[in-house]
């Protein structure tokens, strides 16, 4: 039986969480929803359900986050985490708080942590205060992002209003006093009526410690970084039995082609230098809602007419500022959902006509648009290209295998975009 269920609130959140366990030896399964039809899921150490719920009305991102952990304790899983961004952003009433208090009545129990630290990623919490790439969480361009802005760096500030339960502090004075003095500490919040503790880690020490100390807790909430901790204390109880194996793949073929449609720093950095490198045409939002499908059918020839051996750059990412004028002119949802259909066409052609067999994706809402167009249920996950982000491969593809690597805009280090083909030799 899977030692871990994991309910995602995006797809690219989700795999980062699942490279993360498969990095620490457990094989890992992710599911494209929760399952209509019937998996290859094997001997999986965890599986992952990821969900589109993090920008969803809360009611509608309970409901889907309660029938993951349905299927998920259908599947005999042993504990259960519930992961976020490690930017802890959701929708203005925030979607954290009602699905950590959901799901923690579903399994009747009283306690869990809420950690989003990754500090291998440059995100990590001190005194409850959430830092992203060394500044504040709220000076480090989150407050500008177009659908889950943060202006309040103090995670406990923004979680109280969200949940019904009290929100406490486990500090980072506990964690350094290791794990006895930490499950000491979540005994006496729990005692105090806490419900959810919000956790420091600065360093994968910390999550380590935490990782350990949260093995009997029915549920964690998490970013990622907390995958590191639980695989590391199940390494240490010896009940991973493939490790060295875990992140094994298929070999790739076929053509290679990049999509992005988000606009993070990260990714924003990522395209200038891929330019640098592969022929590239870029999808104007403003354009996009002016000649919709004609303008993606120029991008499918243009790819078409492009050299084979090389990678191509289809892109609609833009600078805050530019995104900000077409959102006032047509709309932000309306702008997002043409975004995302126009990428998610463009993939569909770009595999099914045109021999694409290793696809990066840079966004999670685009992520999810191409993974519904593809028709992909599940994916095993394989090797990292850089921390949360690793290439998977659908369960099951009907031919030759796709290479599928899928990127939250934030993550990623400058030459992603160039360095991700070499992880697949």
């Amino acid at each position: 039986m899977p030692l871990l269920g994991c309910i995602a609130d995006d797809f690219t959140g989700a795999t980062d969480l699942a490279s993360m366990l498969v990095r620490g030896g457990a094989r890992t399964v992710q599911t494209i929803g929760v399952p209509d039809r019937p998996l290859p899921t094997g001997d999986a150490d965890a599986l992952v359900v990821a969900l589109k719920s993090r920008t969803l009305p809360a009611e509608e991102a309970v409901a889907q986050s309660l029938a993951a952990l349905a299927w998920l304790r259908s599947q005999g899983c042993r504990q259960f985490y519930f992961k976020y961004c490690s930017t802890f952003d959701s929708t203005a009433d925030g979607n954290i708080g009602p699905v950590s208090d959901a799901l923690l009545d579903a399994l009747g129990s009283r306690f869990t942590v809420a950690c989003p630290a990754f500090p291998e990623n440059r995100r990590s919490v001190f005194n409850g205060y959430l830092f992203a790439n060394d500044v504040l969480l709220n000076e480090s361009g989150m407050q500008d992002h177009p659908l889950t802005p943060m202006r309040d760096a103090n995670l406990l500030r923004v979680l109280q209003p969200q949940t019904r339960r009290p929100v406490g502090l486990i500090d980072y004075r506990s964690l350094r006093a290791g794990v006895e003095a930490t499950r000491a500490r979540i005994a006496a919040l729990s005692a105090e009526g806490v419900g959810i503790a919000i956790c420091d880690a600065i360093d994968n020490s910390d999550l380590e410690v935490l990782g350990k100390a949260c093995l009997d807790l029915p549920l964690v909430t998490a970013g990622s970084g907390l995958a590191l901790g639980l695989a590391s204390a199940w390494r240490e109880q010896g009940v991973l039995s493939s490790a060295a194996s875990a992140d094994r793949l298929e070999p790739p073929h076929g053509r290679r082609a990049i999509l992005s449609g988000s606009c993070s720093k990260a990714t924003l950095a990522q395209i200038a230098e891929a330019k640098a490198h592969y022929p590239s045409f870029r999808l104007e939002a403003g354009e996009l809602m002016a000649r919709g499908g004609a303008l993606v059918e120029e991008a499918i020839a243009w790819a078409a007419r492009q050299d084979a051996a090389t990678p191509v750059l289809i892109y609609a990412s833009s600078s805050p500022e530019e995104v900000r004028k077409v959102q006032e002119q047509f709309g932000t949802q309306q702008v997002g959902e043409r975004v995302e259909q126009a990428l998610a066409s463009i993939a569909h052609t770009l595999v099914q006509e045109q021999d694409v067999g290793q696809l990066l994706v840079a966004g999670g809402e685009t992520s999810g648009a191409v993974v519904g167009a593809l028709d992909i249920a599940g994916l095993r996950i394989g090797p990292s290209i850089d921390p949360g982000v690793p290439w998977t491969q659908p369960l099951t593809t009907g031919g030759r295998p796709l290479s599928l690597a899928l990127k939250s805009g934030n993550f990623g280090s400058a030459d992603f975009m160039v360095k991700a083909w070499g992880m697949l030799a």
